[in-house]
């Protein structure tokens, strides 16, 4: 009886092991540290005109 309940207790455990590294790793991933998310740079077009002589 005591070696079932030790079993079942280690297939808990595993599992919310699995769900506590999942989270983590998935906090990471769209924190952007494991490149998860690719920050966009917002380019600008700017055109510097002088004015013409005459």
């Amino acid at each position: 009886m005591s070696e079932e309940n030790n079993t079942g207790n280690n297939l808990i455990w595993a599992i919310t092991t699995l769900i506590i590294v999942a989270i983590i790793a998935g906090a990471l991933y769209y924190s952007g540290f494991l490149g998860g998310t690719k920050k966009s740079t917002e380019k600008i077009d700017i055109n510097v005109t002088t004015p013409g002589t005459r």
